[in-house]
Formats: C-alpha cells, sequence, structure tokens
C-alpha cells in the first residue's frame, strides 16, 4: 500500500513540474559547413619547385623574398637584398677564418670556437635561429641582455686570480692605471665624432679588453649597442695574440724584453683573505654600482683564498666558467649576422675599439719603461701589456 501511495506521489510532482516547465524550442539547424578545398595533384616539377622554396640556397638567391630578420627581443625588419645575399657569404667567409685563427693558430680557441660557431648558425637562412623563441635568441636573453653571465664570468675569474704578486709589488697596480689611457682616448675621439657621450663611453670600454665589463657597462648606458659592442670586446679579447704582440715589440728593446723579475717577499695567507673585503668595502663607499661585477670577482677570490671550500672553488674555476663561457659565446656570436653586423655603426664600433685597445697596451709598456728607469728592482716592460685586464 506504502508503494503505491508513494508512486502515485512521485507521478503527480512529476506532471505538475512538466505543466509549469517552459515549452522546448526548437534548435536552429546548422549552417552549412564550407566544402574542404579537394587536394590537388601536383606534378614533380611543382613539387620541387615547391622544396625549392623552403632551402637556404633559394633565400640566398631569391633577395626579394621578404626574409625577415632575427631579433632576439619581438619582431624583425625586411632584410635587404645585400643582407640576405652578398652580407650572409661575408659573414660566413668570417666566420671561417675565425675558426681557422682558433684550430690551426690557437687564437684563444675557448672563445672564437663558440663565437664563430654562433656566427655561423645566425647567419643560416630562414631558421630564425637568433629570433625571440631561437636557440641563439633564447641564450642571449637569459643571459648576456640581462647581464647574468658576465658575471658568472667575473666569480670565476676572481676564483682563478692570484693576487699575491700585486701585493708584494703594489706599485704595479700603477700599470694597470696607464693602459686605461686607451678607454679616455677613445671616450674623446668617439664623442668627437658624433656618438653622445653614453654611446661614447660604452664603445670606449672595450679598450679594456673585458668582455664582461663591456656587457655591464653597454646594458647601462647603450643597451641598443650592446650587441655590436659584446662582439667586439670578445673579438678583441681572442685575438689578443694578433693584436698585441706587434705593438709590444715596437715598443721595446730586445734586452728589455729579457729581464727576469722576482718576487720581492712572500705574501701572508691572511693578506690575500683581507684584500678581496677590503675591495668590496671600498666598493660600497666609493663605487656602490659596480658592486655587482666587483662583488662577484671577489666572493670568487674569497672563496679560493679562504682554502675551505676548494670544492666551490674548484666549480667556479672550472665547471661554471667553462659552461657559461659556451653559452657567452653562442650568445655574442649570435651578433655576427650580416644584418647586425655589416652596418656602419658596428664597423665604427670595431674600429674605435681596436684603437682604444691598441692605446691602452702601448700606455701600459710606456709606463713600465718609465717605472723601470727609477726603480730599483728590473721591472720588465712586456708586463704593462698587462694591465689591459684581458691578458692577465
Amino acid at each position: 500500500m506504502k508503494q503505491i501511495l508513494l508512486l502515485l506521489l512521485f507521478s503527480i510532482v512529476a506532471v505538475t513540474s512538466a505543466a509549469q516547465a517552459s515549452p522546448v524550442q526548437e534548435v536552429p539547424a546548422a549552417a552549412e559547413e564550407k566544402q574542404e578545398e579537394q587536394y590537388k595533384p601536383k606534378s614533380v616539377t611543382e613539387l620541387v619547385a615547391s622544396f625549392w622554396k623552403t632551402t637556404g640556397l633559394s633565400a640566398i638567391v631569391n633577395v626579394d623574398d621578404g626574409e625577415m630578420t632575427a631579433e632576439p627581443h619581438g619582431e624583425g625588419r625586411l632584410m635587404s637584398a645585400f643582407e640576405s645575399s652578398v652580407g650572409r657569404l661575408i659573414m660566413l667567409t668570417i666566420v671561417f677564418i675565425l675558426f681557422y685563427l682558433a684550430i690551426a693558430k690557437n687564437f684563444e680557441p675557448l672563445l672564437l670556437i663558440p663565437i664563430a660557431f654562433g656566427g655561423l648558425l645566425a647567419n643560416i637562412p630562414l631558421a630564425n635561429m637568433g629570433g625571440e623563441h631561437g636557440m641563439l635568441g633564447i641564450i642571449y636573453n637569459m643571459g648576456i641582455a640581462n647581464e647574468f653571465f658576465p658575471l658568472l664570468i667575473f666569480m670565476g675569474v676572481g676564483a682563478m686570480t692570484d693576487f699575491g704578486p700585486l701585493l708584494a709589488n703594489p706599485k704595479t697596480a700603477i700599470l694597470g692605471g696607464a693602459a686605461q689611457f686607451g678607454i679616455f682616448g677613445s671616450l674623446i675621439g668617439a664623442v668627437a665624432i658624433g656618438f653622445s657621450l653614453k654611446e661614447a663611453s660604452a664603445i670606449s670600454i672595450i679598450g679594456g679588453a673585458d668582455g664582461p665589463t663591456s656587457i655591464f657597462i653597454a646594458n647601462r648606458l647603450a643597451p641598443e649597442m650592446l650587441g655590436a659592442i659584446a662582439v667586439a670586446a670578445y673579438s678583441y679579447m681572442a685575438l689578443v695574440p694578433v693584436i698585441q704582440p706587434p705593438i709590444m715589440k715596437a715598443l721595446t728593446t730586445k734586452e728589455e724584453r729579457q729581464i727576469k723579475m722576482t718576487l720581492q717577499r712572500k705574501v701572508h695567507k691572511r693578506e690575500k683573505l683581507i684584500f678581496p673585503v677590503v675591495v668590496i668595502m671600498l666598493t660600497m663607499l666609493l663605487l656602490p654600482e659596480s658592486a655587482p661585477l666587483i662583488g662577484a670577482f671577489a666572493f670568487g677570490n674569497f672563496a679560493k683564498e679562504s682554502g675551505v671550500v676548494d670544492r666551490l672553488s674548484d666549480t667556479m674555476q672550472n665547471a661554471l666558467i667553462n659552461v657559461v663561457t659556451i653559452f657567452l659565446g653562442l650568445g655574442v656570436g649570435s651578433k655576427l649576422a650580416a644584418d647586425k653586423f655589416l652596418v656602419l655603426e658596428t664597423l665604427g664600433i670595431m674600429i674605435i675599439g681596436l684603437l682604444a685597445f691598441s692605446a691602452g697596451t702601448a700606455a701600459g709598456v710606456i709606463m713600465a719603461k718609465i717605472m723601470n728607469k727609477f726603480s730599483k728592482e728590473p721591472i720588465n716592460p712586456l708586463i704593462g701589456a698587462a694591465g689591459v685586464s684581458a691578458v692577465p
């Protein structure tokens, strides 16, 4: 009886709900879909022509296809006929010359090989390797554009540096100051030919032949010139064995080059440990904006001299700096693309940087010759070239 009553109650509720519900509207018929285009068979000639358009050779030969430049930030521009054809061939020639210097002549292969290979990849047509989502563009953005790679390089360099000779003979620090003459001389020259003061400052720092510092300064003062300045700085660092020896030989005699210098006193471990801390304190008081670079350098040196974190020091000296050098070289090489390198501004930066580097080398050697005349202990003038920071 209970089951019958429950069934009757359920039926009444269902009928009432159906009566109150709004009438169901008919769904309008869907619009007819567009008929897909039927596949049209292609002849062998058409298939070959279609394949030809996707090749790099076609991109070099057909200069009117509207290929875009590869930019690490945003969209590029249309490449000129020169950039996409003859310019690429010129850059590929330069790349293979760099390979030759690195492998056959052993000129700084750790720098030249990654830079040259990055340049080779950057000049591959249609691959967009240096673009925002390309391999080289990603490397450039993650470590060069934000100054991160230079800091890691300085950390490794600090861990490899022994300040013992400098602490034993502090007057040799004057040589480092003299070698900066090239920086200030090229600064004046760059301003004279039309660069702004900030641009000239960023360009002239190439005279220190210090890639990390050049990237750091360019990013602060002239970020639009960062690529060209990085290429110039690292190119001259790699070509130290080509640029400096003729200058050093021309300014010294055979007798001067044969002078043997001796370590004047033994430097205590405590002195070496305190030195990076003192440098950091002076940086904090006088030049706080340089703290990132100097701080990374001092940390690496402090870890080395402490003697209790050999694993960390060894990592900074070897694994870390080697990995960063690979990425840094490829990132810098991405700026060896024809559309970025073969422009008047870049060529002007290269020329000014070369003059600054050469003048700094000459000034350091001349200062060492002057010091040798007045010093009780003989000084080999060749160490004056070490005032250019890439040389040590």
